[in-house]
């Protein structure tokens, strides 16, 4: 899965959500993760970044209460919402789950309808029999 974290820069309110890129091997590539970069990179709303991410600069930024939102997503969990990553034996918490998962909901919502034909979408492709 995709891990993306949506963040907050210190000082100046600038939002921006960071993924690792496919060049790391550690990314599939997808269409769940490509629909995502998509969509936000339309909305404007804030910057999407494709770079690592170390988990040193992760733990820094959840300490420095920087990070907003975490999820995953892929195939099978389309969009999953996380509040927690346990790394070298400490659980780092994110406040996902207590600001509501905002961009994960956003997200889910914006491609069911676009899969499920709720909205009509350049991605979809109307079939009549």
């Amino acid at each position: 899965p995709d891990l993306s974290d949506h963040t907050r820069s210190s000082g100046i309110n600038a939002e921006y959500g960071v993924t690792a890129p496919l060049e790391s091997g550690l990314i599939l590539p997808g269409v769940t993760r490509q629909s995502v970069l998509d969509l936000t990179r339309k909305w404007g709303e804030f910057k999407v970044t494709e770079r690592m991410l170390t988990m040193p600069e992760f733990i820094e930024s959840a300490n420095n209460n920087r990070i907003l939102e975490v999820f995953g997503c892929g195939t099978a969990c389309m969009v999953a919402p996380i509040d927690s990553i346990l790394f070298e034996g400490n659980d780092i918490n994110v406040p996902t789950m207590d600001c509501g998962a905002p961009l994960s909901k956003r997200l889910f919502h914006e491609l069911t309808a676009i899969q499920t034909g709720v909205v009509d979408h350049e991605w979809s492709v109307s079939i009549h029999s």
